[in-house]
């Protein structure tokens, strides 16, 4: 039986007192999801500041047999960072290794600990006139460690890629307290396995990302950012197509939503506007971007959405004269999400189709959700550009949300037998963790578990790495 009090004197003699938290008023925050999903327990959140100390702290775990949660912003979507219920995890907090380790502008990368916060990152690369491409809602809370972890993706996957494109070198600590300093700025070196590639996306369940060495992009010279009103999907879909041809693969961001949604967040989020005069049933927020100015690239993009009208993909539109007006239009996206809340329960789905599907999905998933549960408000939107849809439900009007949040996993099933069916995914950039756990045989063929099993427990055998999430 594990001496917790033990085991506690030797993780504050590695930390010392400002690295450990054993108070509830002082845990609270780290033992429970934004949303209210989970909340958990633990005797101890665990703050070390340097690699050195997260190893010391592993391997005494890993000796007295207590399991670990590694945490980073917690922004985590499915529970993946909490601890369960019954307390005997430690929570591993990376919020204090945040240090800005090195920018090589000549060799486009920035090696950052763990715990650096996203917009810090982004900052940092932008002084050394540099971009690391990577937005997302929470870039002010969120850290490396966890977007690499769950292999996050944001707005400008289409044009970036996810998380794991922009990861070069990692450096990790083992589930027995070793560390391996994978810590490479090469873009070119074929010797054997791709070892970082196991722990990106894996929750931290197989050792914890303490440093990596991230690539960085030239800045963009000109952004142009457009509404656009389009009949459907399919016109969506298409105009995607032609804007990629027509600017030579320089769009950046392609989200799509529906009326409905907007309609949200103009009741609900000060300072949300209407962009267009008359109402459409769908929009397209993109943005294009290029490396070098030029006097034609407003003039493409006009050239382009004119051509659309009259294929009649496109119902009308409106460019952003200036940054703030781009602003405005950007602020919309997020206060789309914003405005759920104030609807009553919502039911989320954070699904992928390939692209050429979203239009089947969204038809097909619409007509199930509402046999299921007539009067349900799906309010889709998201970064329709990669495929990826937050398929969203909203409570019929006037049901009691306690009774419709009861039926999260029965219509989130419906949806994904449509997601399936269609060969996406389940999870396009959330990940897997307590949430989606138990939808792993439905999603995963034997041989597949069986895979992931055996790199489990080749990597960490005593089992005391985020325990509980990912696989069943």
């Amino acid at each position: 039986m594990t001496d917790t009090a033990a085991l506690l004197d030797r993780l504050l003699s590695i930390v010392g007192p400002k690295g450990i938290l054993t108070a509830p008023e002082d845990k609270a925050a780290y033992l429970a999801e934004w949303r209210g999903r989970f909340k958990g327990n633990s005797p101890a959140v665990v703050r070390p500041a340097t690699t050195e100390e997260v190893a010391k702290v592993v391997a005494a775990c890993a000796e007295a047999g207590v399991p670990i949660v590694p945490q980073g912003g917690n922004t985590s979507l499915v529970g993946g960072s909490i601890p369960y219920e019954e307390g005997r995890e430690i929570v591993l907090s990376l919020s204090r290794l945040n240090r800005i380790r090195s920018i090589d502008a000549l060799n486009y990368t920035m090696t950052v600990d763990a715990g650096v916060v996203l917009r810090t990152a982004v900052d940092a690369a932008a002084e050394e006139d540099r971009l690391l491409p990577m937005s997302l809602g929470a870039e002010g809370t969120c850290q490396i460690g966890g977007l690499i972890s769950t292999n996050a993706g944001g707005q400008t996957v289409l044009r970036y890629g996810n998380m794991r494109e922009l990861v070069m070198g990692l450096e990790v600590v083992l589930p027995d307290g070793r560390v391996w300093d994978g810590l490479r700025s090469l873009r070119k070196n074929n010797t054997g396995y791709d070892l970082k590639q196991l722990f990106m996306g894996a929750e931290g369940t197989l050792g914890i990302i303490t440093g990596a060495v991230l690539k960085l992009f030239p800045r963009p010279r000109q952004s142009e950012t457009a509404f656009v009103a389009v009949p459907s999907p399919t016109a969506a879909i298409a105009l995607l197509a032609r804007l990629r041809e027509a600017s030579g693969d320089q769009v950046t961001r392609f989200e799509i939503l529906e009326r409905r949604i907007l309609e949200f967040a103009l009741r609900h989020v000060p300072g949300s506007i209407d962009p267009l005069q008359e109402p459409a049933p769908w929009y397209v927020l993109t943005e294009l971007t290029a490396g070098t100015r030029s006097d034609g690239f407003r003039d493409m993009l006009e050239t382009a959405l004119g051509e659309a009208v009259e294929a009649e993909l496109v119902l009308d539109a409106t460019l952003a004269a200036s940054e703030t007006q781009a602003g405005q239009l950007w602020f919309l996206r997020e206060a789309i999400v914003e405005s759920q809340g104030f609807e009553g329960g919502s039911i989320k789905n954070d699904v992928s189709v390939p692209v050429s599907k979203v239009a089947e999905f969204l038809e097909r998933a619409n007509a199930a959700v509402e046999a299921a549960c007539p009067g349900i408000r799906p309010t889709a939107f998201g970064h329709v550009g990669d495929g990826n849809i937050h398929y969203n439900l909203s409570q019929p009007v006037g049901m009691d949300k306690a009774a419709y949040l009861d039926r999260w996993d029965e219509i989130c099933h419906v949806v994904n037998e449509v997601v399936l069916d269609l060969g996406g995914s389940i999870s396009a950039e959330h990940g897997i963790g307590r949430f989606k756990k138990d939808e792993m045989p439905h999603i995963k063929s034997a041989v597949e578990l069986d895979l992931m099993r055996m790199v489990k427990a080749t990597l960490d055998p005593k089992g005391i790495m985020n325990p509980g999430k990912v696989l069943p």
